[in-house]
């Protein structure tokens, strides 16, 4: 097999999102390297820019908070004056205000919900159309969604019907696009992981426990595994991939109904 494999080899790809060594943008952009792939990273500010320069070493770091309509077309100029054309990008961008702790979902503010809609699901409809022109016709974009925007987590609230959008963002943006490029929009969609964002989530760590019961394997996912399968959706190799989700939940979905884990609920 080839080394190249995933012919990733000389391909520029942009990485929106890393915050620290835990994030999954991070993990993304070191497969991306590893594989051969030009990695540019994009954070939120110049203090985010200044605390990840030694975990990103020599690799180019431009800043944007895509709250921010102008700042989102600023760091396409600034692109477009630096390289020549652009093969993806990578959308691991997500907030939500839990500021106030766990509330039911009926109880959800405006302002809750618009800032995190915008920040963790505008911002991929902002940024492709700001760099629509720089893609490649072939390029490929990937989302970093949620495994299920089904299963009504009370502690998650409102980020669900956000990440459901965002999923329902990449059949119209690949539609919308495919006017004029074969550009691909799809998302990796893993289960619980262990990230600085999702500490910020009320009631996590018990979740993120009984997430890790209910995988088939016994085994939490690892970020590792989320980037691998992020990595696949930027290479040609998934070149018949567009509008889809890859979950990566190790098989999670389908034990709910786990032996064990009904036992340990009746305290046998």
């Amino acid at each position: 097999m080839s080394a190249d494999f995933l012919q990733l080899a000389e391909r520029r790809i942009v990485v929106f999102g890393v915050a620290n060594r835990k994030s999954v943008a991070y993990h993304i952009g070191r497969v991306l390297e590893e594989a051969g792939a030009e990695v540019i990273y994009v954070v939120r500010s110049p203090e985010r820019r200044e605390s990840t320069a030694k975990l990103l070493g020599d690799a180019p770091v431009l800043v944007c908070d895509v709250e921010h309509q102008d700042q989102i077309d600023r760091l396409a100029v600034d692109l477009a004056g630096k390289y020549d054309v652009l093969h993806g990008f990578v959308h691991s961008i997500a907030f939500g205000d839990y500021s106030e702790g766990p509330k039911p979902f009926h109880e959800t503010s405006k302002s809750q919900i618009l800032r995190a809609f915008d920040i963790s699901c505008f911002s991929l409809v902002a940024i492709s159309n700001a760099l629509k022109d720089q893609l490649s016709t072939d390029a490929s974009v990937v989302a970093i969604s949620i495994s299920t925007t089904r299963m009504a987590s009370e502690n998650y609230g409102f980020m669900g019907p956000v990440k459901a959008a965002l999923d329902s963002s990449l059949a119209f943006l690949a539609k919308s696009f495919s006017k004029f490029s074969e550009i691909r929009f799809n998302a990796v969609a893993p289960g619980l992981l262990k990230t600085s964002a999702s500490a910020g989530i009320p009631g996590y760590v018990d979740s993120y426990l009984y997430a890790e019961r209910a995988t088939l394997r016994g085994r939490a996912v690892q970020t590792k595994e989320v980037a691998n399968a992020a990595a696949f959706l930027l290479s040609p190799r998934s070149s018949g991939i567009t509008t889809q989700r890859i979950v990566v939940d190790a098989g999670m979905e389908v034990n709910y109904f786990d032996s064990r884990l009904i036992e340990g609920f009746l305290g046998k």
